[in-house]
């Protein structure tokens, strides 16, 4: 039996899969080439967009993608797969080609976000490691992003791994959030990973081993005078926590010349208590002193408490960042879109259903993000058959998703592909930026999206519209289905 250390995360699969795979191998399928989109039909809570990510871990999956001896033994054992199919697992690459949408870029429901053009079993074996990769951690970092524009330029830090969904959850979820706009964590191992600055001061254990609570807060200056972050609640905040932070600060801190510090505030009423509190240390000269706070934090609660006058400086997010525990499941897909006949002609694939939401769109795809020249915003998304160009010298009109009564047109833009390639034959050829690089362009693309659409309540419907040759296509295969 494999132990947790030693997983080989091509085994990660739905067991049908490979039931499909053995399958495919007797029909003689194994080398017909495939078209699959990911995609997804809902914006977490409600909102304008999502955030994409989680490309880099299914990077890292495909360059490992075989199968070991133990993996062959163990499906040998179950009496199912064929012996050639067996010896055809010994040998397992990924050959074909995968195009994805850059991680940190905003997402809208329906668009292709990754494409995969492989032989069918190995298209068919990557699908549940790449719905799982790309939809936790876009689930993920689309509500950091969420809790990081409530806070309204001040800090954001996770600080949830001891609630997160497993290790995996703490680990690339602490990834998704700084891609989201955190600007660290408390996971250690994320930063070890994959360079996500952690940092964190005390608990309230520590207060607590101490005799007197200021002798916690001088010991800890001593210790870390220029990262001195007291936890001030753990008895009585205005009576006792504050004063005795300040006395710390006074007795510790002041001799040294350090002006920078802070407190941390993780119950009570926090938008009062930390009213009062910046006017105590202001009042005893720590006007530079930051104010933290954390305690089951998100973005209605974060938005409120700015509201009410709370003056902090820095949010700890925790649970329902990254747990996504208001709606917890991203929801992405992954669909057969088309198929190559024996001549390499893309033929379309649908799949039907009668709600109209799961009818997906066929056909190997090109999606372009449409931005208007003058504002430099972006307007709307128009998804194209993959070898159609948009004309960016004529108008484009294009409907709303949700209402086609409804359309707009569009002059004096600039049209531009979303998707990259990131497999050719099998072969990375996409340049991996770094994770600070990601979190930057995030930033700039969600910049570029009105704030009507970024609105946490009903915001404005984002255009994504299908080219007049797909939805031809698409109709066409509506009604040979009938």
């Amino acid at each position: 039996m494999r132990t947790e250390q030693k997983l080989n995360m091509t085994m990660l699969c739905d067991f049908y899969e490979l039931t499909m795979g053995n399958g495919y191998f007797q029909a003689g399928f194994q080398d017909r080439m495939t078209y699959f989109d990911v995609f997804f039909r809902d914006v977490p809570d409600k909102g304008g967009f999502a955030i994409c990510a989680g490309l880099d871990q299914l990077i890292e999956y495909i360059l490992d993608l075989h199968f070991d001896e133990e993996d062959i033994a163990y499906l040998r054992d179950r009496n199912l797969f064929s012996e050639e199919f067996l010896a055809y697992l010994k040998d397992f690459r990924f050959t074909g080609d995968i195009w994805a949408i850059p991680e940190g870029t905003p997402i809208f429901p329906q668009e292709p976000v990754v494409t995969v053009r492989a032989p069918t079993i190995q298209a068919q074996l990557i699908e549940t490691f790449t719905l799982l990769a790309i939809n936790h951690q876009s689930l993920i970092a689309t509500k950091a992003n969420r809790i990081v524009r409530a806070a309204q330029g001040r800090t954001v830090l996770e600080f949830g791994s001891r609630r997160a969904q497993g290790t995996d959850g703490a680990i690339t979820g602490a990834r998704a959030a700084y891609i989201g706009g955190c600007a660290g964590t408390a996971c250690t191992i994320s930063d070890q990973l994959y360079g996500v600055p952690a940092g964190g001061t005390m608990a309230h254990a520590w207060v607590q081993m101490f005799d007197t609570q200021y002798e916690a807060f001088e010991t800890y200056c001593k210790l870390y005078p220029n990262n001195a972050t007291l936890l001030v609640d753990t008895y009585n905040t205005l009576k006792s926590g504050v004063p005795d932070a300040i006395r710390a600060f006074d007795a510790v801190l002041k001799p040294l010349g350090i002006k920078k510090c802070g407190i941390r505030l993780d119950s009570g009423d926090i938008a009062y208590l930390t009213r009062k509190a910046r006017k105590m240390l202001d009042d005893a000269g720590w006007t530079e002193c930051r104010i933290s706070a954390s305690n089951s934090l998100d973005e209605y609660i974060i938005r409120d408490l700015l509201i009410q006058g709370a003056q902090i400086d820095m949010f700890g997010v925790g649970e329902r960042m990254i747990t996504a525990s208001s709606q917890p499941v991203f929801g992405g897909v992954y669909k057969l879109v088309a198929v190559e006949d024996k001549g390499g002609a893309v033929v379309p694939k649908i799949k039907v259903s009668e709600n109209v939401d799961k009818i997906t769109n066929p056909h190997f795809k090109k999606v372009y993000r449409i931005f208007d020249r003058a504002t430099g915003k972006a307007e709307a998304d128009y998804i194209t058959v993959w070898d159609e160009t948009v004309d960016e010298s004529r108008s484009l009109e294009l409907f709303d998703p949700r209402a086609t009564w409804k359309r707009k047109t569009y002059t004096g833009f600039t049209a531009k592909p979303l998707q990259v390639p990131i497999f050719q034959g099998g072969k990375l050829v996409y340049e991996r930026p770094g994770l600070t690089e990601i979190q930057d362009y995030c930033r700039t693309q969600v910049e570029t999206l009105w704030d009507e659409v970024k609105r946490f309540e009903n915001p404005h419907t984002y255009y994504v519209d299908l080219s007049q040759k797909l939805w031809d296509i698409k109709q066409g295969l509506l009604r040979q289905s009938e």
